[in-house]
Order: structure tokens, then C-alpha cells, then sequence
């Protein structure tokens, strides 16, 4: 079986597999509990140190923790931090190794995936690339060790395409997992500012008014809202924070945003819970 090594455990997250789980069940447990009567179509979460990140991570995976057994498979898409990429990679690996064992690439998405015009079997840019890793570790405690995932990395992709590969494999016990942080090193109250001008445009589903400049996964972002509009899914926000709330620098932040993606008979809360 050929696994893809870990490349950011020890410095956005515990190698210690002890630690991690302690670490990411207390953000978990910190997070407020989600009772909505359908699973989520998709989540958004960031992708830096869990330090920074981790609670509005947390924030997002809340709301997958209690369909464990029902959820079996989750597509992430993340966008492509060192390796210059037109359209969407998909691994050849069968796995990718955490320090809380490793989680097993789902074959038949990658399969059907592959298919699409947009998408190349491409193992180089997952090497490096941490906006999918980070968030593993959040889907093996929420979901369970036996979760299959297909991570997808975005490069420079219309909204069509990567809205293409969600139609594709969504459905049937699968979710999407969009990996992004919002504004990067802004003035803290500059940050806040633009996103949320961010947040109400992914609320609005307005793929367009995302721009580059608002959110580093703009490219798998813009896609998941395309398919928001043309799914009719509900876009909630669930949280927005930046670096400085978690010690960063003030002067410098990185934005973080938590999203929750559902049809819209599923959006409201379950009313006997």
C-alpha cells in the first residue's frame, strides 16, 4: 500500500498521537454541540496550526460529529499552497498517514473523479500541501478511523468544474470538506472587516465576490458556492475569528472562517433536540 507521509505533524498539529486526540477532542467538546435533523452537505473550515485555527475548526466539525456511521466518506478540497496547478489534483496514493493511524483514499470516488475533464491523477502537489492534512485529524475523531476520504487539491479551476467533481461524488454517505483561511496579515480590525464582507458572500452564495485577496482556497471556494446555488443548499456561518483571538500578532492576523452547507429542508435545527 503506498501511504503519503505526513508533512506538517509536529508543527500545525501534535505528532503525538496521544496529544493530538486529547488536543482535538478538546476543541470538539469546546465547540457548541450541533442538533440539525440532516447531515451536512458540506463544511468549511481553515486549515492553519491548530493554536490559531483549531477552535473555529472545531466550530465547523461539530456539526459532523454526531453522524458518525452515517457519514462514511468526506471529498476535501484545498487549494494549492506550493506547486503551481491548473485544474484539480486527485492522489495516487492509497493513503495518507496521520499520527492517529492512516486514512484510506476512497478508491471508487477517486475512480469516477478522474473522469471528469478538470481532474488528473497527481501526487506532487499533495507531497507538500497542508490545507488537506489539517484536516484529517478533525475527521478521524469526529467520524472514525474507517472514514475514507478523496482530498483534492484546486488549482486555477472555473467554479463549473470543481461544482462538476461535487455532483459527482457527493451523496450516498459523503460530505465536502472546503479547506480555507480567510484574509492574510492584515490589521486586525481590516481583517474583521473584510471578512465579513467574505462571510455575507458565501452566505449570499455569491461565488464571484470571493476574490483572491479574501480567501486563500478562493478556487475550491467559488466552486463549492457555484454548487450551493445551482443545489439550492443553505449557507450558514457558524463562526469568524482571526489569528490575534488565539495570541497571533494583531498587527498581522490570518482570518478564519466556519461554515455549514445544507439542503434547505435540512438548514433549521431539529426541533426535539
Amino acid at each position: 500500500m503506498q501511504t503519503r507521509p505526513a508533512a506538517v505533524a509536529g508543527r500545525f498539529y501534535p505528532a503525538d498521537p496521544g496529544m493530538l486526540a486529547a488536543l482535538v477532542d478538546d476543541l470538539l467538546a469546546a465547540a457548541r454541540p450541533a442538533h440539525a435533523s440532516v447531515p451536512p452537505v458540506a463544511l468549511v473550515a481553515p486549515h492553519a496550526g491548530y493554536r490559531f485555527s483549531g477552535p473555529i475548526a472545531a466550530t465547523a466539525y461539530a456539526h459532523l460529529a454526531r453522524w458518525r456511521g452515517v457519514v462514511t466518506r468526506v471529498v476535501v478540497l484545498g487549494p494549492a499552497h506550493f506547486v503551481r496547478l491548473r485544474g484539480m489534483a486527485l492522489p495516487g496514493v492509497d493513503a495518507f498517514a496521520t499520527p492517529l493511524g492512516p486514512v484510506t483514499v476512497d478508491a471508487d470516488a477517486r475512480a469516477v473523479a478522474r473522469e471528469l475533464p478538470a481532474a488528473v491523477v497527481d501526487d506532487a502537489p499533495h507531497t507538500p500541501e497542508h490545507s488537506l492534512e489539517t484536516q484529517l485529524p478533525f475527521l478521524i475523531r469526529t467520524l472514525g478511523p474507517a472514514v475514507r476520504v478523496l482530498p483534492v487539491v484546486v488549482g486555477s479551476t472555473p467554479p463549473a468544474a470543481v461544482a462538476g467533481l461535487l455532483d459527482a461524488v457527493l451523496g450516498n454517505g459523503t460530505v465536502a470538506v472546503v479547506s480555507t483561511d480567510l484574509s492574510h496579515y492584515l490589521p486586525r480590525p481590516q481583517a474583521e472587516e473584510r471578512d465579513s464582507r467574505t462571510a455575507a458572500a458565501l452566505v449570499a452564495r455569491a461565488a464571484a465576490a470571493v476574490a483572491p485577496t479574501d480567501a486563500c482556497g478562493h478556487q475550491p471556494l467559488r466552486g463549492l458556492l457555484h454548487h450551493a446555488a445551482v443545489r439550492d443548499l443553505a449557507v450558514e456561518q457558524l463562526g469568524l475569528a482571526t489569528s490575534a483571538d488565539t495570541g497571533g500578532d494583531p498587527g498581522r492576523v490570518v482570518g478564519y472562517g466556519a461554515f455549514v452547507l445544507r439542503g434547505q429542508a435540512g438548514a433549521a435545527e431539529d426541533p426535539d433536540e
